[in-house]
């Protein structure tokens, strides 16, 4: 594991902390290491951590100074041999669900090989161990789960929270991602069914309530005081543990969330520092509460609101370039209006305040919002939510999205409701009766709830629209044409973000600093992706576009004075390059 060169103090400590065991975390590329600091009597126990095991590929010197001699078939196998055999593996597979099996086994027998199949073969694999096949996983968790990759804390550990934190065995945490399990993708409420740190305050799936295999509390969901007590217990509880001196960074987290993380953040260096949290799946009645009571006093990031809202954003930053015009040029009508929806809307408006210097309320009224009852409009306004009123703007009542479209005529349509086939063929004619080139975005993970498909939005739009989707979505010909749908995925954003905060050693999360990795994001794509009608850069270049989002977040911590990692390095994108963890086995000698 790389370090981060003068953002690492190895001597600093924490409570509850312990050295680095192995070396690695202060380890560059090219230093061998040793992973044992005790002598042992076999290297049994090293073939069988997932973090240290090469499987055949211990050299023979290894085998000979590790007691490795006779654990293992006399053959020795490259990196690149084991890859190339694991991928025939998992390639065998027809069923998605085995697949993601398969890789996760991997993770839990050999990570490094693991990570190196997923940086090597994005494209492939995260669709596996991401949207869609983890939204199957995430249903049947119960059922397919074999190891622990995670903490789970519960309203059994009420009271003991510190305790459970130090149960975990690394101590140098940078980054922790936690959920409550009850708004999963599309799902709703899975309860304890996804790990990083998983909340578990019940679940009210009486599906799950009666499974068997469920693995998490038997009980309904508990809200209010008792679910308050709780999250503040454990929000200061990590504090205490993990310090506050410096920004803190490990992923405990689930594989599937775990994996495109790691492709920029995972070990970025051995530093002890502030916990930046991010709260994943969370209810929008949680979540939008719990972001506004812990940003003041905590490092906190919503990958739902703030995640999201910057990818999109990058998508319609990057789309102007086939609409024309500015932001502020365009009207926008999203089908969703929860904690994404409204987070995507708060961007946009806020980027356009940025570029036309008025009002963020005058730039919202382009942007307008429909829920399950709705046009968001002002006779509605005393019994929306109140993430929702800023929305509600001068109209006659609205039902029925067709009839929103209708009326309002936007040119950019964004689909964030969570129920698929919303966008039907007369919803995109009618899009693309009044727009030249459509700009549709059908948000929804998994692809069953996708609002429409590709071909569908390509085909009813007669090859007009731009496409982008919350799940990936294969290639279309129409007439002769082939165009390549963009994928809105947060995995563009958040690697990157995280690892910017980090370097910085960012005291706190900043919208200005969102709207620097959304226009990083977006200056990316290329006249060659336009062609095909892309909006956002292939996946297979994510490093590349990681280590220039975290250079702009991390400049933009340091121009907000919210930096405390000093000086600044000259050149933050070859200091994000040297954080990045590499897969490539070590040398144990």
């Amino acid at each position: 594991m790389k370090n981060c060169g003068d953002l690492v103090d190895n001597k600093s400590a924490i409570v509850g902390g312990v050295g680095d065991m192995y070396s690695e975390d202060s380890a560059t590329l090219d230093q061998p290491i040793t992973p044992w600091t005790i002598s042992v009597a076999s290297g049994y126990s090293l073939m069988r951590d997932p973090r240290y095991n090469k499987g055949l590929a211990f050299t023979e010197k290894e085998r000979d100074a590790h007691y490795l001699r006779g654990l293992l078939p006399p053959i020795v196998l490259s990196q690149e041999l084991q890859e190339k055999k694991m991928m025939n593996l998992i390639r065998q597979y027809e069923v998605p669900l085995h697949r993601y099996m398969a890789m996760i086994g991997l993770q839990e027998t050999n990570e490094r090989l693991f990570y190196k199949l997923l940086i090597d073969n994005v494209e492939e694999l995260l669709p596996v161990v991401y949207t869609p096949t983890v939204g199957e996983a995430c249903q049947k968790y119960g059922s397919i789960f074999r190891h622990s990759q995670g903490l789970y804390i519960s309203l059994k550990e009420k009271g003991k929270i510190l305790e459970t934190l130090k149960n975990w065995p690394e101590r140098t945490v940078q980054v922790i991602v936690v959920t409550d399990g009850e708004r999963i993708l599309g799902l709703g409420d899975l309860g304890c069914q996804c790990l990083p740190i998983t909340i578990d305050v019940g679940t009210n799936n009486e599906k799950l309530l009666n499974d068997e295999f469920y693995i998490g509390l038997r009980q309904k969901r508990a809200t209010g005081e008792e679910y308050d007590e709780l999250l503040q217990e454990f929000m200061y509880a990590v504090k205490q543990n993990y310090g506050e001196k410096v920004l803190i960074q490990v992923i405990i987290s689930s594989s599937s969330f775990y994996a495109f993380a790691v492709l920029s953040l995972h070990a970025a260096s051995s530093e002890q520092a502030k916990p930046d949290f991010q709260f994943e799946d969370f209810a929008n009645h949680n979540a939008f509460e719990l972001l506004a009571r812990y940003s003041s006093s905590h490092l906190v990031f919503n990958d739902d609101i703030q995640g999201t809202a910057a990818v999109v954003l990058a998508g319609l930053l990057s789309a102007l370039r086939l609409l024309g015009g500015t932001l502020a040029d365009h009207k926008f009508l999203f089908l969703g209006a929860g904690e994404a929806g409204t987070g995507i809307a708060d961007l946009i408006a806020l980027e356009i305040s940025e570029q036309n210097g008025k009002p963020i309320e005058e730039n919202r009224k382009n942007i307008w919002l429909v829920d399950s009852k709705g046009l968001i409009v002002s006779s509605r306004k005393e019994s929306l939510q109140d993430f929702k009123k800023p929305w509600a703007h001068e109209h006659e009542p609205i039902t029925g999205l067709i009839n929103a479209v209708k009326a309002i005529k936007p040119t950019i349509l964004i689909g964030t409701s969570g129920v698929g086939k919303q966008f039907t063929k007369e919803v995109v004619e009618d899009m693309a009766s009044f727009n030249k080139t459509p700009l549709i975005m059908a948000l929804s993970n998994p692809t069953s709830q996708a609002e429409c498909t590709a071909e569908e939005a390509y085909t009813w739009s007669e090859g007009r629209a731009i496409f982008a989707s919350g799940s990936p979505f294969d290639p279309f010909e129409y007439e002769g044409k082939t165009f390549v749908p963009g994928q809105a995925n947060n995995a563009y954003i958040f690697p990157g973000f995280g690892l910017g905060v980090i370097m910085a050693g960012s005291i706190r999360v900043h919208n200005g600093m969102l709207l620097a990795a959304s226009k990083a994001l977006a200056s990316q794509v290329t006249e060659e992706h336009y062609e095909k009608g892309m909006i956002y850069p292939p996946l297979t270049n994510i490093r590349k576009i990681s280590a220039n989002i975290a250079a702009k977040v991390a400049a933009k911590a340091y121009e907000l004075g919210l930096a405390s990692h000093l000086p600044q390095p000259e050149d933050l994108v070859e200091s994000a390059e040297k954080c990045m963890y590499s897969p490539v086995y070590r040398s144990y000698l």
